[in-house]
């Protein structure tokens, strides 16, 4: 019989629950304070508002009403000052390398004369966009906005599950969720220095604003959504709103003579930032995927003459790609020549025929993944696998090793949630978003999603997941 596994606490320094930790304290003892039927209550009313303001997500391939409710959780997940300041440094450490390398692919390609990262492994990839080579970006920045997956595991190491560059998304939710609980508890805040998040969307702006074309003084901003029916439609609005800035579809801008302009009741104004939510290959039909009519024509070459600045960067994905998430810690020693902060999960790489032996005989303890794939699809979850499911998906990855990867089944830390049982423990994992512009700010925090379902491991959203608020001491 297998030994059950010991995850870490965040609230508990033991299995028996019966040693705090000290910044929980506080939080105990007003939890011990409240009813079940108190809490139950404030639930609901924290539901209830959350469908007043609109804040849903849609999920997509469902028939019964798609616009869904992401469950919010009423108990934080606490950080004490040092933890978060430790954790900061390895965030920035992490995103200032990963911009690095993304320079250095459209450019000189030193990591790959080095021999640190297979040629084959970045210039095969699907994501690396070769009209990007050679282009000059704004500060040398491709990431602004990096939305980094932390998880907590073993004795309470922090390890990075992926590193988001594309078009990451959750933040809104941060921001909700923090300002849910001021309303719901705010006896709660007078008992804890809590340091704010609300100023996010000025950080975010101050950062678009610092990678402006030829650094230009008053830039106009916007935000680009591929529209209404999108997934995350809600934050896009939102953030355009708390920013002050115009929240835009592709066909609600042109280009003319390599600038692009945005149609207003006042005629046609100049755009020299773009906050996109747009995938790469959507962007413009005239130099991606013709049949896009979410894009903007001719918007690449102004790109490329460097009269526009797209954040994110186009090209990004090439360094938060599965198969280049191994190199990390590399890129990290390579390019600031220091040691990476932060630990990558192990990973095994199929395409090495040693790491491939070990992978497809122990296949029923690990989490195997495609390398391109996402939002856990094309994926194996060994130890929650039938041993015809594990045959059968050893048979595919025998047939193409260079796709896939493999990890070891992650214990992520548990936080108290509430839940219709009372409070339990749930496992819970963290996107702190990391903005990179003239500097590289963070906001103090991040979302915290957890897996609602009894011993899942499960965060996203799209499986049922919620979030909770995260409080970061001062």
């Amino acid at each position: 019989m297998s030994m059950p596994i010991n995850f870490y606490d965040e609230m508990y320094q033991n299995r028996a629950q019966s040693e705090l930790r000290p910044h929980y304290s506080v939080m105990d003892e007003w939890l011990r304070s409240q009813s079940p039927q108190h809490l139950a209550n404030k639930r609901q009313q924290a539901d209830l508002m959350f469908h007043k303001v609109g804040i849903t997500f849609t999920v997509y391939g469902e028939e019964s009403g798609t616009e869904r409710l992401i469950p919010f959780d009423i108990i934080p997940r606490i950080f004490p000052k040092k933890e978060w300041q430790d954790l900061e440094k390895g965030l920035r450490q992490r995103v200032l390398a990963l911009n690095m390398f993304l320079h250095d692919v459209y450019h000189e390609q030193k990591i790959i004369k080095a021999g640190i990262i297979p040629a084959e492994r970045i210039l095969g990839n699907a994501q690396y966009r070769p009209e990007m080579q050679g282009v000059e970006v704004a500060r040398q920045v491709y990431s602004h906005i990096s939305g980094v997956d932390i998880v907590r595991a073993g004795e309470g190491e922090f390890y990075v599950l992926e590193d988001n560059l594309r078009v990451p998304s959750g933040v809104s939710y941060m921001l909700e969720d923090r300002k849910m609980m001021m309303r719901l508890f705010p006896d709660l805040f007078s008992k804890y220095k809590v340091a704010p998040v609300a100023h996010y969307p000025d950080l975010l702006l101050e950062t678009l604003r610092s990678v402006a074309p030829h650094g230009k003084d008053n830039p106009t901003v916007v935000v680009m959504t591929p529209g209404a029916y999108n997934s995350a439609y809600f934050e896009h609005a939102f953030l355009a709103q708390q920013m002050g800035v115009e929240l835009v579809e592709g066909k609600d801008m042109f280009v003319d003579d390599l600038h692009v302009y945005m149609r207003t009741t006042r005629g046609p104004k100049r755009v020299d930032v773009i906050y996109r939510r747009v995938d790469d290959d959507f962007l413009d039909p005239l130099a991606f995927r013709h049949d896009s009519s979410l894009g903007v024509s001719g918007l690449l070459n102004c790109y490329r003459a460097g009269n526009v600045t797209l954040s994110n960067a186009i090209g990004t994905g090439v360094a938060d790609d599965k198969s280049i998430y191994p190199f990390v810690p590399d890129m990290v020693r390579f390019y600031l020549s220091e040691e990476p902060i932060l630990n990558n999960v192990p990973t095994y790489q199929c395409r090495k025929p040693d790491e491939l032996s070990y992978v497809l005989a122990n296949m029923e303890n690990l989490v195997v993944k495609l390398t391109h794939g996402a939002g856990g699809y094309g994926m194996l979850v060994g130890p929650a696998s039938t041993k015809a499911e594990v045959d059968a998906f050893r048979e595919v990855v025998k047939a193409h090793p260079d796709q896939y990867i493999a990890q070891p089944t992650l214990a992520l830390s548990t936080c108290p949630t509430f839940v219709d049982a009372g409070i339990a423990p749930r496992h819970i994992d963290l996107r702190p978003f990391v903005l990179s512009g003239k500097d590289v700010m963070l906001a103090p925090g991040g979302l915290t999603r957890v897996a609602l379902k009894e011993g899942s491991l499960v965060v996203n959203s799209s499986q049922g997941g919620g979030t909770k608020d995260t409080w970061v001491l001062e």
